[in-house]
């Protein structure tokens, strides 16, 4: 009989990453005897560990931050987002060799389709932030058949140079202008730490925005961010980033495990419980 399958996540650090919750409540709900582990491994040790994965016992696992870039670099079987968004975040194994995906895109568009399905009909998006989790979003877009794309961002040179990569579909532009640019937007997604706990809020007048367009924003700490909570008070559709971070997570666990979970409302409320336990930690600190 095998011994059951062994998965983890590796960062630097790790302590942050909430990826152990989710894998080991699909575990227990799924009665599987498999285990998912936390691994802070520090930048230099990285390409030492990913060289013995393959004749480890481990099935595989995610990497985060810093080690995406490095795992994409030094894993040559890839996946197609993984091609396109230039990070690796899941590892798996193929007949003994390791192969990598970006499962990113999929988590954004896999969470618009559970709070608004009718993201797919549009045509044109304003994105806001040109960083690395940026990508993952242009991908996932340009998959959904969005034919216009405006990428604004602080420097306005940095979404030249994705908007170079990614086609003639994404348009640069400074940050300045995003209040023009969502005029027309069917989905307006905000991609930079902009709203986050601790973080100033994004500044997007939403009085500009079209009656009938959807807001949405990868960060979910707080779950309802200043954006969102403005675009909901003015009557918009919105999506939290909590949702992206959930859906993500499913296609490792079925390459390690074998069996395909569900985003439940059972797994969101476990997740915000603990989202809510160190809010009130950290205030109470």
């Amino acid at each position: 009989m095998a011994d059951p399958a062994r998965a983890f996540v590796a960062g630097h650090p790790i302590g942050h990453s909430r990826s152990p919750l989710i894998h080991r409540f699909w575990l227990d709900r799924l009665g599987l005897a498999g285990s998912y582990e936390p691994l802070d491994i520090a930048p230099d040790d990285f390409p030492f560990f990913l060289a013995g994965l393959s004749a480890s016992d481990w099935a595989g696992g995610n990497v985060t931050i810093p080690h995406k870039q490095t795992a994409f670099a030094a894993i040559d079987k890839r996946d197609a987002a993984a091609e396109a968004i230039g990070a690796v975040n899941t590892i798996w194994k193929e007949r003994g060799e390791l192969a990598a995906g970006n499962t990113d895109a999929y988590g954004f568009a896999a969470n618009l389709d559970d709070w608004t399905p009718q993201w797919r009909a549009g045509q044109r998006a304003l994105v806001i932030g040109a960083g690395g989790a940026s990508r993952a979003i242009l991908h996932a877009l340009l998959q959904a058949g969005y034919r216009h794309i405006d990428l604004a961002n602080r420097t306005r040179d940095r979404a030249a140079e994705l908007a170079d990569l990614f086609g003639a579909s994404i348009h640069a532009a400074p940050l300045a202008a995003i209040d023009e640019r969502a005029a027309d937007a069917d989905l307006v997604v905000n991609t930079t730490s902009l709203g986050m706990s601790g973080e100033p809020p994004l500044m997007l007048d939403l009085d500009k925005v079209g009656d009938q367009a959807i807001v949405t924003d990868i960060v979910y700490s707080p779950l309802v961010t200043p954006m969102l909570a403005a675009a909901r008070d003015r009557g918009l559709i919105v999506a939290d980033g909590l949702g992206m971070l959930l859906h993500q997570a499913v296609p490792g666990f079925e390459r390690w495990f074998g069996v395909r979970p569900l985003v439940t409302p059972d797994l969101r409320a476990h997740i915000v419980a603990d989202l809510e336990a160190h809010c009130a930690g950290d205030n109470a600190s």
